[in-house]
C-alpha cells in the first residue's frame, strides 16, 4: 500500500518554550515569537523561515505528498502562514484538535491524532506516518519510515548520536526492543540500572522521537481507546503504541538510526538552530 500522507502535531501549546529563559544572545524578536507563535512558526534561520519550512521540505524530498497539519482549536496562525507560502507538490490539510469539555488545553497526542482521523476517516484504511511539529527530522529519515513495509513502525534513534545537554538526554524514555527489534516496552525516566537492561541486541540505547508509521484500521481503536496519563493528564500518543504492543506482540518495529534529530524546545534551542542552518 503506497504510504504518501504525513500527519505533523502542531496543536500544543508550547507551554515549556513559553517558560524557559533565553541567554543574552537571543533579539527581542525571537524573544516575542518564542512567547507568543507556535513552535513551529518560530523564525529559525537569518530570512526570517519557520522551522515548519524546513520540515515540509524534508518531507517533499523523502516522497509525502499529502499532509495533515492538526492545529489548536484557537490557532489562526498556520492557515495565515499557508495563505502566503505555498509548498509546490504538497497537498496541505488541516485538521483541528478540539479541546474536550471542561478542559483548558488539549488532551495529547494519542488524541490529536484520533481527532484527525475521525476528520479525514479514509485515513482508517491507509498506512500513515506520524511526527512532531517542532522536531527537525531529515529527509533520509522521513522515507525510512514512509517506505517500510512493516504496517506499524518508529524511528528508534541511537541515543550517543543526540547531540543535546547530557540533562536533556537523561530526561529521554528508552526503548525496549526484542532482538528482532520490535517495540516490548517503553520506559520513562530510567535510573543507571536500566540502562543496561534495555539495550538492544548491539548493545544501544534506543530512544522515540516521535517519527511514526501506522496502519490506520489497526491502529485506530487504540487511540480511540486510550487512557488518560496519571501525571500528565493526557493521552499520549506512545501510550497508544504499548497497549497495540501488548495486544499484539511484534507488530511495531523499530528502524535503527544513527543521527541528530534538532528541536525547539526552548528559547535557546532557537539560537542553536539558527548556527546549524548557517552552516548549510
Amino acid at each position: 500500500m503506497i504510504n504518501d500522507s504525513l500527519i505533523i502535531l502542531a496543536a500544543g501549546l508550547s507551554s515549556r518554550m513559553k517558560k524557559s529563559v533565553s541567554n543574552n544572545n537571543l533579539s527581542k524578536n525571537s524573544i516575542e515569537q518564542a512567547n507568543n507563535t507556535e513552535k513551529g512558526l518560530i523564525s529559525i534561520d537569518k530570512n526570517g523561515r519557520p522551522l515548519i519550512h524546513y520540515l515540509l521540505l524534508n518531507a517533499k524530498s523523502a516522497g509525502f505528498k499529502t499532509i495533515y497539519l492538526v492545529i489548536g482549536q484557537k490557532s489562526k496562525s498556520f492557515k495565515n502562514y499557508f495563505n502566503k507560502n505555498i509548498y509546490d507538490g504538497l497537498d496541505i490539510k488541516f485538521a483541528i484538535q478540539y479541546f474536550d469539555k471542561n478542559r483548558v488545553k488539549p488532551s495529547g497526542t494519542a488524541d490529536a491524532l484520533y481527532q484527525t482521523i475521525t476528520q479525514f476517516p479514509m485515513l482508517k484504511s491507509l498506512n500513515f506516518c506520524v511526527c512532531n511539529s517542532d522536531n527537525l527530522y531529515s529527509s533520509k529519515a522521513l522515507n525510512s519510515v514512509r517506505s517500510t513495509s512493516f504496517l506499524n513502525a518508529f524511528i528508534s534513534y541511537d541515543r550517543d548520536y543526540l547531540n543535546f545537554s547530557t540533562e536533556k538526554v537523561n530526561s529521554f524514555s528508552i526503548l525496549k526492543l526484542n532482538k528482532n527489534g520490535y517495540l516490548e516496552d517503553i520506559l520513562e525516566k530510567p535510573t543507571a540500572k536500566d540502562y543496561e537492561f534495555f539495550k538492544d541486541k548491539n548493545g544501544k540505547i534506543r530512544v522515540n522521537m516521535n517519527l511514526f508509521k501506522f496502519n490506520g484500521s489497526m491502529f485506530f481503536e487504540y487511540l480511540k481507546n486510550c487512557p488518560f496519563d496519571k501525571l500528565r493528564n493526557e493521552k499520549e500518543l506512545p501510550t497508544a503504541v504499548l497497549n497495540l504492543v501488548k495486544n499484539q506482540p511484534n507488530s511495531v518495529y523499530g528502524i535503527p538510526f544513527e543521527e541528530h534529530v534538532p528541536d525547539l524546545t526552548s528559547k535557546n534551542d532557537i539560537l542553536v538552530l539558527n548556527k546549524l542552518l548557517d552552516l548549510e
